[in-house]
């Protein structure tokens, strides 16, 4: 019985074993959101049994519509840099591809693009790069500081990895209201295998404390199918979310690059990265998960199906025409049609498809409270 559900029955815990004899998949569902953290068991059920995900995907969607309604907030991606000091194994524009082409924004560029992102109804423009070291503190907190004085009515997110605790500190004194930086994975092990040694998993979490301690809206996030991950370390993954209580998820599926020495990997799938964004929001419930460029790589209604699984964000590029295909983190990413940002009509049509609806927003997290129909927050 168990083997089709691709769990071991000497792994089969009291509680999966309650589910299971009450022929109950649906209770364990319907337990979600909890206080209770799950069992290793039930993780493993979650993540990989065979059930009717659809179910799983439904609940998320009505928890995210407890608290954001069909809201689905927007953010203007601006990629400044496709220069990098790291040199993941995973991604196309580490130091030691020597074939990526090169190129970094300027101020002026960067303020033209948020200009434009700003008419086309953007309240949130997310600055994105490569550990560039042309970026200093002084030359972000001059950005940033113009930006905010500019647009005082926006938030701006900073994505530019990891810096020192001053850093960060400094820029969220200049006016950054938000700060990602994907975590890859919650198992050190497996860290340890997507990265080359001088990059550690110690200081990746430290970083991200550093965030949250200094007052950023703090945004982690993994891939999934990535080489060598186990179940394990989704679960790892659920895990750490749940303790460490990030304001932003971001989850898209391993996609290889040519380039890299995981070129011939297998990618991530659309359903197990599904599932796991239904997961985050039923563990995160007021979380904000964005519907990835990935997910729309692999499918073409990926960014849709990832807003009926849970997410609420769409990520539109806003970065110049010219220089979008040099930001190759994976092949085969979207860089023009619906996904530029020029072209926020065609996927506001998209969004309301789907049943929900684009808004001019800054989109913060929901704190207390859930939303009206019309999608605004009764707080408590």
């Amino acid at each position: 019985m168990f083997e089709s559900f691709n769990i071991p029955a000497d792994k089969i815990c009291r509680d999966f074993l309650h589910y299971m004899e009450a022929g109950s998949m649906a209770d364990l569902i319907d337990s979600l959101p909890s206080d209770r953290d799950l069992s290793d068991d039930e993780w493993r059920f979650l993540i990989e049994g065979d059930y009717d995900k659809q179910r799983l995907f439904d609940k998320a969607d009505k928890v995210r519509r407890q608290y954001y309604g069909t809201d689905v907030y927007i953010r203007g991606l601006i990629e400044i840099s496709s220069f990098c000091k790291n040199d993941c194994l995973y991604c196309g524009i580490r130091r030691s591809n020597k074939n990526a082409s090169r190129y970094r924004l300027s101020e002026e560029e960067i303020f033209s693009c948020c200009e434009q992102g700003y008419e086309l109804g953007f309240r949130t423009f997310v600055l994105q790069g490569g550990e560039d070291p042309f970026h200093t503190t002084a030359w972000v907190e001059k950005v940033v500081s113009t930006i905010k004085e500019r647009y005082p009515d926006c938030a701006v997110t900073l994505s530019l990895g990891e810096r020192d605790r001053r850093d960060y500190e400094i820029w969220h004194q200049a006016g950054a209201d938000r700060y990602l930086l994907r975590h890859e994975t919650a198992s050190c092990v497996h860290y340890e295998k997507l990265h080359p040694h001088e990059q550690t998993f110690a200081h990746r979490m430290e970083c991200l404390h550093n965030l949250k301690q200094a007052g950023y809206q703090t945004g982690c996030g993994f891939m999934v199918g990535s080489p060598f991950q186990e179940t394990g370390d989704l679960i790892a993954d659920m895990r750490f979310l749940r303790e460490f209580r990030p304001h932003m998820v971001g989850i898209g599926p391993f996609i290889p690059h040519h380039d890299t020495p995981f070129a011939a990997c297998p990618g991530g799938s659309l359903a197990r990265t599904l599932t796991m964004v239904a997961l985050v929001r039923l563990t995160l419930p007021t979380a904000l998960i964005p519907a990835t460029t990935a997910l729309a790589t692999i499918h073409p209604q990926g960014r849709e199906l990832g807003l009926k699984a849970g997410a609420n964000v769409v990520m539109p590029n806003l970065s110049p025409a010219a220089v979008r295909k040099q930001y190759s983190l994976y092949d085969n990413k979207i860089c023009t049609g619906e996904e530029a940002a020029e072209s926020v009509d065609y996927l506001s049509r998209q969004v309301m498809a789907a049943g929900y609806q684009v808004v001019v927003d800054r989109g913060d997290p929901a704190k207390t409270g859930c939303a009206t129909s019309d999608g605004q927050l009764n707080k408590k």
